[in-house]
């Protein structure tokens, strides 16, 4: 049988302090209540600035898109059936939670025919629990840093999203069905017409589409989101996805691509979004930030 992996270019924006002592040892990062910062920086600079591992107990602070991880662990660069891309930037971290789950994944999808990569990478990677999983399959274990580095992914979509492309096979819906399968999942997000094409070619228990959510691009990977861990009890969950299959929901969407509604022509733009800063996240970041 030819040995398969999931290529892992894992990233979360805000965990740039890493565990290192063992569980029962670290304390845990608590609220800070003194000067968060005076200069006002972006908190990607500041965590993405630090090096040095956070002695903490492994913990997830705030939501998804604005808080910070606490005693994040490594996925190793390569594994049985994964390979962990983009070395560089020094993201195949994550909640102890999230590696697990990827090693999970990464077994089943060892057994898809065809099947041979999952990548990972994306900015609201800020408390552990989100991967982004390539939609290429590598071929090989063995890639080299530079070949991690260069290597992309395919895109799977055509119609700016409406419809899938020749790159998406059955393998791919195989793929994103074991994926949501697992019970730690909240929702994965991939682009409109590849949940419309799933909806139209499930078949059995058709429960794990409700899991699957259209969302913008997501055509060259798509975006696994964990539940918040038992037990973080600052990490808020996003709302559950509604009931039912969201075919219609994802039907819609495809609807508003291929004919979009006018624009309104009293639409005034948005002030662009000021970047997070350290007082704008759980006051724990802070005692992170700074765990030595």
């Amino acid at each position: 049988m030819k040995k398969t992996a999931l290529l892992l270019p894992l990233a979360f924006a805000l965990t740039a302090c890493f565990n290192t002592a063992k569980d029962s040892d670290a304390p845990r990062a608590t609220a800070f209540h003194g000067v968060f910062s005076t200069s006002n920086e972006p908190a990607k600079q500041l965590f993405g600035a630090v090096k040095e591992p956070s002695q903490q107990a492994p913990e997830s602070f705030g939501f998804y898109s604005k808080g910070c991880l606490a005693g994040g662990v490594e996925l190793p660069e390569t594994g049985p059936t994964w390979q962990a891309m983009r070395l560089s930037r020094n993201r195949n971290w994550g909640h102890p939670v999230l590696v697990g789950y990827i090693k999970r994944l990464s077994a089943k999808v060892a057994r898809v025919p065809g099947w041979e990569a999952m990548l990972t990478g994306h900015a609201s990677h800020q408390i552990g629990l989100d991967a982004d999983i390539w939609m290429l399959p590598p071929s090989r274990l063995d890639l080299t840093a530079a070949e991690r580095e260069s290597l992309s992914s395919i895109s799977t979509r055509r119609a700016r999203g409406a419809y899938v492309g020749e790159n998406w096979t059955r393998q791919h819906m195989e793929v994103l069905r074991l994926a949501a399968s697992d019970p730690a999942v909240a929702r994965i997000f991939v682009f409109p017409g590849a949940k419309v094409w799933m909806c139209n070619n499930a078949t059995g228990d058709r429960s794990w589409l409700r899991k699957i959510r259209p969302w913008y691009g997501h055509h060259y990977h798509f975006h696994v989101r964990l539940s918040c861990p038992d037990g973080d009890r600052i990490c808020k969950d996003q709302p559950p996805p509604p009931s039912g299959d969201g075919c219609a929901d994802a039907q819609g969407w495809v609807d508003r691509i291929l004919n979009p509604p006018p624009p309104d022509p009293d639409a005034k733009p948005k002030p662009p979004r000021a970047p997070l800063t350290l007082a704008d996240l759980p006051s724990q970041c802070t005692s992170v930030l700074h765990s030595r």
